[in-house]
């Protein structure tokens, strides 16, 4: 399944620099991994803000939400989650047969 993941942080501007820079370098790590484990597929930062948009490809919702969790950022994230499903005008998807005809 795939999943648009909205993230928004919002960490409290009195927390220690240090511990700031180590939390950030473990959720670069965490996310690298993601990538290489082929489960973050793309992901978008918004301009102006502590956001971003991802494209996940898992199991499930279960399954995303333990990835969620993992990231060391996410006691200080405020995520929305979508539940994707492919269109009959996807190019990536154009020639499976379950998706002709669809909208």
């Amino acid at each position: 399944m795939e999943f648009l993941v909205h993230l928004e942080q919002a960490i409290p501007p009195e927390m220690d620099r240090d511990r700031l820079a180590a939390i950030k370098a473990a959720e670069r790590a965490r996310g690298e991994q993601l990538v290489a484990d082929g489960k973050l597929r793309r992901i978008w930062r918004v301009p102006g803000r502590r956001a971003t948009y991802s494209l996940y490809a898992v199991d499930g919702p279960d399954e995303l939400h333990e990835i969620l969790s993992s990231l060391p950022l996410f006691p200080w994230m405020d995520i929305e989650v979508k539940a994707l499903s492919s269109h009959a005008l996807d190019p990536q998807h154009r020639d499976e047969p379950h998706q002709r005809g669809g909208t």
